[in-house]
């Protein structure tokens, strides 16, 4: 029973992470027009340095002596999944490569059929398939996609950040005896890495405006920051399947903020969405559902 309730309790930690991603449509959108590898260095060099900070004020800077294998996969997981991801929609329509993109929860609860103690049942994959219509619903506004021909590099890329992000998501639970506080190396590292990018491949434009700054700012504290050690916890600890389903809700959240600040409007395709990736959520989530209720019900003596 113990062990199910730490269980329980890593889910919901990791479950904070997709609703901090939620505002990344919201407050990528008020950082004005800063070039996407030079907001994810501002970005990660905001939260992996803060973090850096706290833990030295905590006397736990030790906790990031790692192992070099523990650097690389960090680090590549967190950078190559943002480079990927940015090549994509620089290479092809960007409706095409964010749906491609976003298979990345469906493979996360395929793959952790390979860990040691998960089993894969139907109503995970079920309940994560309503997640992806639902997330291609909004993300194609029910239009379907243009599938470019020459967009070959783009949908590649695509299908690489999904990878690089399941793989590292699910690989994490392998890892298990690596402290969270080591995600604020690989945090720094990626920023480094995101600004010889910057350097070799865009133009600089800073924000332009306080508000500008300020999102900026909120995107290196919550999701580009405290999500990605939210997040660790719970591909750890917590139930990996209904993370992945759970995931579909980030874009799903992301519409809805906007349509709240005026950045667009709830359409039949994004209703349709909001049941899809609800009841998908639900579905995957019924082992810990019903676990949780039977918890609560109490005993009958006998």
């Amino acid at each position: 029973m113990q062990d199910q309730a730490l269980r329980l309790k890593a889910t919901v930690v990791g479950l904070s992470a997709v609703l901090m991603w939620a505002t990344l449509g919201l407050f990528g959108a008020g950082s004005g027009s800063v070039p996407p590898f030079l907001l994810n260095a501002m970005c990660f060099g905001l939260s992996g340095s803060l973090a850096v900070a706290w833990l030295a004020m905590k006397g736990k800077l030790g906790l990031l002596r790692q192992p070099p294998k523990v650097w690389a996969f960090g680090t590549i997981g967190l950078f190559g999944f943002h480079f990927f991801y940015f090549t994509a929609i620089r290479n092809a329509p960007p409706v095409d490569a964010n749906l491609i993109n976003y298979t990345w929860p469906l493979l996360i609860v395929l793959f952790s059929a390979l860990l040691p103690g998960e089993r894969l049942r139907v109503h995970h994959v079920i309940g994560t398939v309503l997640g992806l219509s639902g997330a291609a619903l909004l993300i194609t506004g029910g239009e379907g996609l243009s599938l470019d021909t020459g967009a070959s590099l783009g949908y590649a890329a695509a299908v690489a950040s999904s990878l690089f992000w399941s793989s590292y998501s699910v690989l994490s639970r392998r890892l298990g005896d690596v402290p969270t506080e080591a995600v604020a190396g690989f945090c720094i590292m990626t920023a480094l890495l995101s600004g010889l990018c910057h350097l070799l491949l865009e133009e600089t434009v800073l924000p332009a405006a306080p508000t500008e700054w300020l999102s900026v700012v909120a995107l290196g504290l919550f999701p580009v920051g405290l999500a990605f050690f939210t997040w660790d916890v719970g591909v750890k600890r917590g139930d990996i399947q209904v993370l992945g389903a759970a995931a579909y809700s980030a874009p799903l959240l992301s519409t809805l903020l906007l349509i709240a600040f005026g950045f667009g409007a709830f359409t039949l395709p994004v209703a349709l969405a909001c049941v899809a990736i609800t009841l998908g959520a639900v579905i995957a989530a019924k082992d810990m559902i019903f676990r949780k209720r039977v918890a609560k019900e109490p005993s009958v003596p006998g």
